[in-house]
This record gives C-alpha cells, structure tokens and sequence, in this order.
C-alpha cells in the first residue's frame, strides 16, 4: 500500500470499529480524534481487542492539526468526521449552522487538499469520504446536517475526476439509518442551542429521527473492502437492498410538485417514532 491508512474521527462510531479491524488484519493504521482525552481512550480499546495502531489528535477544524497531518505520507484517507445538527432549517442558530459545515465539510476538504498533492505527487493514493443517504436524500428537520452531505457529494464527485490522471482514487460511503447513536443525538441538538425557545417555529422536543435503524455490521465490512481496494465501485450506499428506494427518491425529484398544504409522511413519522427504534424490533 506505500504508507498508512489514516482515518479521521476515529474516536467512536464507524470510525473507531473501522480502525481496530484494520489494526487487527496488521494494517498500518491512524486513528485520528479529535480531542486529546479521545487518544487514551482508543489506545485502550486497541489494547483490549490486542491490537496495534497509532493514534493522533486531529481535529480537522484545526489548521495546525491538518498540517501536521499532511507530513504523514498517507496512502489511504478516510474522511470519516462529522457532526449532525438536527433540527427545522427556520430554528438552528447561525452559530450551530456554520459549525456544521465547518466540520463535515471545510474542514475535511482542507485536510484532503495537502493529502491529495501528496497521493498525486506519489502517483498513487485513495480517498474516501464516508457520506450518507443524506447527501443524496432529504428528510424534515436534517436540513443542515443534509446540505453538508450534498456538499461532500459533489466535492467528491469533483475530486474523482480531477485526481483520474495522476493514479488517486475516489469513493463514497453513503450509510442509511443505522443505529449507533449517531441520528437520535442529532434530533436533541436543540438542547444546547443559545437561543430563544419562544421564539421558534417548531416544539423540537416532540421530534425523533424519523426512521427505523439496522445493525452497523454492513458499513464496517463495506468501508474496510474500499479502504483496501478490493471493492472498486464509486458509491455505496448500505445497506445493499435500499438502494434502488433511494434510486426512486433522488429520480422523484424531477416530477415533484409543490406541496399541498398537508404535513408530509416523514413529518409525522418524526413526531410518532421512538428514539433508538430497531428495523429487527
């Protein structure tokens, strides 16, 4: 492979779980978090599962954090930090809404700008951005969290062929609802905002994430198959059997009519479902 494979916000989630399983295959790994107490915490779980992977701060909002990253000679990049601010597109604070682009998408950017010279320069490299049904799809109240995705998706899209020429690789991971914790925590960002509840046009505590979620199994196997070259395909959306729901929803688009004044299905489902709900339950 000619170097690591570096994997940002490896400090829980897919990122962690993705690390360690390359970590225990003898992969060249670093786990990238993003803050200092992060670092003890994933050198224990590799000691616990007895593996070994090198761990770095690297929070990718951080322009000295990025720097540093850029002199590691990484083979393999994972774009896997992020952020979700749920959350009617009316309500979020302006503060919040800056905040999640900065993380899921300037920042990752700006890292993968000195990385990507680097892989070009070498004249051999991969990039992957773990995206979501969120950069193809919209549901109520992820707006925020959405549009970052759809950005990521078309800086990928972006990427992919301005990089063809010089032997780097781009692909995407677009993981549908699955249950980490990742999408219920996105619909109670309304409890930190430093804002007017009054004033609001929507009661969010009456919200959830308005599906139901699969076991993370998928993405792990799938995000390590692409890391390694061994699946060659640009986009992957999981679980396998909705993508052709999510081909209907994006084709959808082009017939779509202005709304009739009725509150939309998935409005109501995220006012009905219970946080954590399981696809097997």
């Amino acid at each position: 492979m000619g170097g690591p494979i570096l994997i940002t916000g490896a400090g829980s989630g897919f990122g962690k779980e993705v690390a360690l399983r390359l970590a225990a295959d003898n992969h060249d790994v670093i786990a990238g978090v993003e803050i200092v107490a992060q670092v003890s915490a994933v050198r224990e779980a590799a000691r616990e599962r007895g593996v070994s992977l090198r761990v770095e701060k690297l929070d990718v909002t951080d322009p000295g954090d990025r720097e540093r990253a850029w002199t590691w000679d990484v083979a393999v990049l994972l774009n896997n930090a992020g952020i979700a601010e749920g959350g009617s597109t009316v309500d979020i604070p302006a503060d919040r809404l800056r905040r999640q682009f900065e993380v899921n998408v300037f920042g990752p950017i700006l890292l993968t700008q000195g990385i990507a010279k680097t892989m070009a320069r070498r004249g051999r490299g991969r990039i992957v951005f773990m995206s979501s049904v969120a950069g193809l799809t919209v549901d109520p109240f992820t707006g925020a969290y959405a549009g970052s995705k759809h950005a990521v998706e078309a800086f990928a899209d972006a990427l992919d062929q301005e990089l063809a020429e010089f032997g780097v690789t781009v692909a995407t991971i677009n993981p549908g609802p699955f249950l980490t914790g990742f999408n219920d925590t996105m619909f109670e960002a309304w409890k930190t905002w430093r804002d007017e509840p009054s004033e609001r046009l929507i009661d969010h505590s009456h919200l959830s994430f308005p599906h139901a979620q699969y076991d993370s199994e998928p993405v792990f196997e799938t995000t390590v198959r692409v890391l390694l070259g061994e699946d060659s395909r640009y986009r992957h959306v999981l679980p396998a059997e909705n993508e052709a729901s999510i081909r209907q929803q994006v084709d959808a688009g082009w017939d779509k009519q202005l709304n009739n004044g009725v509150r939309p299905e998935t409005v109501q489902a995220a006012h009905d479902m219970t946080p954590g709900t399981s696809v097997s339950s």
